[in-house]
């Protein structure tokens, strides 16, 4: 049976009955502020100005060109974030460095053989116009581009050839169909990939985004390589080697692209590979036989379901260390542990239903942001995990926000079926409850099966293309 959805709420009592089981407190404000509270505050970093305290995550909309240009539907969501009215775009889509880092054949990606700043080019026109028909002006308003290399996830093309790794991993191998070591990638070939960051940072800063964050979250290469203690050689073992690729990277692009900045988006903590159970409930299968686990980051080795933040913190110190001034901090990853990373109603296609309510998940996402938000004041601190909390978001995203215990609220699924919600929260004004995310995941079912990722059941447009039949196929056939 499932939870019960924030939805269908009445007040918050429940809510902050499940979030203090976790958190120690409610984490709930009753009465919304709107513009004059804290969401609506500005916030100065590194130069910059933030105008308010939202965030759009990015996206991989699997709807990119073959050659890695935007689409027009790619032009579309830039511009929906636009019109959103956060001031904060992290990354905007999650931009491959190459072609074989792709996730999917459609991601957007830096192709040798297409000059990448055309595209790149439409889409910061498309989201600042956007904005400045939505808002009146682009004053305070700070966009990113994100740049990852998919690793263990990607997959390039529909031959199903194997993905490339960090290490050999006791559980995931078996899951991607990885037999022997020539899947591992050399340090040479990993010396490359940084060099390709480095490529995609220029054009980023040529075209005039403000920053680029430089992906390590949900299982993708840099994620990856902070838990390969596995790997021999520069780039494993020890804390220092595993991440190297990573800092490496952060100080290669600060010091060709002056006057770009540079985030990154971490998960913070992970937890153990998890699969569908017989009952359709996920579980962690297999781990007794894998505890104590070395192949994660962010976990207790003798208790890989409990957060261990040692490791994370000193990396985000090395990070700073290096000039990086903004964190977004996320957890998990939707390969391993969707329940974690993004705690839905309904699983995807070929996931399961979550293990716990997923309110115990959300509130996972909210202490480990406290707590580093905690160990690094001077540092602006991107929180996730709220699509899930529906009609709700205002007020846990106000308490958050107001104690101190983040400084920017960040959206992604959310917003594809209702962007403008950020604008109607500091407006004041009643959320629209038609169009607010009810975690369908179809947004990720469609990814799954080679469909475009959107709001199927809720955006219109997407509603009335022809892959929407398919997604409610596979919806049902998932139960």
């Amino acid at each position: 049976m499932r939870p019960p959805s924030p939805a269908t709420f009445r007040d918050a009592a429940p809510l902050r009955t499940a979030l203090a089981a976790v958190l120690g407190d409610g984490a709930v404000d009753d009465e919304l502020l709107g513009e004059a509270g804290p969401l609506g505050r500005p916030l100065a970093v590194d130069g910059l100005t933030i105008g308010n305290r939202f965030a759009v995550h990015p996206m991989e909309g699997w709807d990119g060109e073959p050659d890695g240009r935007p689409s027009a539907a790619t032009r579309r969501r830039w511009r929906r974030f636009g019109e959103s009215g956060a001031k904060l775009v992290w990354g905007g889509e999650a931009f491959a460095v190459s072609a074989d880092g792709r996730a999917n054949p459609n991601q957007l990606h830096l192709n040798d053989e297409v000059d990448p700043r055309p595209g790149l080019e439409a889409l910061l026109d498309e989201l600042r116009s956007g904005h400045r028909a939505a808002c009146g002006t682009t004053d305070g308003l700070v966009v990113g581009l994100q740049l990852t290399h998919s690793g263990r996830y990607a997959r390039p093309s529909d031959a199903g050839a194997a993905p490339r790794v960090m290490f050999r991993h006791p559980v995931l191998d078996a899951r991607v169909g990885l037999e022997d070591d020539a899947a591992v990638l050399a340090d040479a070939e990993l010396e490359r990939i940084a060099e390709r960051f480095v490529r995609a940072a220029a054009a980023a800063r040529e075209v005039g985004f403000d920053f680029v964050d430089v992906k390590a979250c949900h299982g993708y290469l840099l994620h990856e390589s902070l838990a390969a203690r596995r790997r021999p050689g520069r780039f494993g073992g020890d804390l220092a080697g595993r991440s190297a690729l990573l800092t490496g990277i952060v100080r290669a692009v600060r010091d060709a692209c002056a006057g770009l900045r540079v985030g990154v988006r971490l998960s913070a903590t992970d937890v153990f590979p998890h699969g569908r159970g017989p009952d359709g409930v996920g579980a962690p299968l297999g781990l007794e036989e894998h505890r104590p686990y070395d192949a994660g980051f962010g976990v207790d080795p003798d208790d890989p379901l409990r957060p261990d933040l040692d490791e994370p913190l000193r990396v985000i110190g090395l990070l700073r260390d290096l000039g990086v001034r903004m964190v977004n901090v996320t957890a998990g990853s939707p390969y391993t542990s969707p329940h974690l990373q993004r705690p839905a109603v309904f699983p995807p296609s070929d996931g399961y239903a979550s293990p716990a309510d997923p309110l115990a998940f959300v509130a996972r996402h909210l202490d480990v942001t406290r707590r580093v938000k905690a160990a690094f004041p001077d540092l602006v601190v991107v929180g996730t995990g709220y699509s899930y909390l529906q009609e709700w978001i205002p007020h846990v995203a106000q308490h958050e926000v107001g104690r101190g215990h983040v400084d920017v609220v960040g959206l992604g699924r959310s917003m594809l079926s209702y962007p403008e919600l950020c604008r109607d929260v500091l407006a004041g004004r009643a959320l629209d409850a038609k169009r607010i995310c009810r975690t369908f995941s179809d947004c990720t079912t469609g990814p799954r099966h080679g469909l475009p990722s959107g709001c199927y059941p809720l955006d219109p447009e997407y509603r009335a293309r022809p892959e929407a039949a398919e997604i409610r196929k596979l919806r049902r056939r998932n139960g």
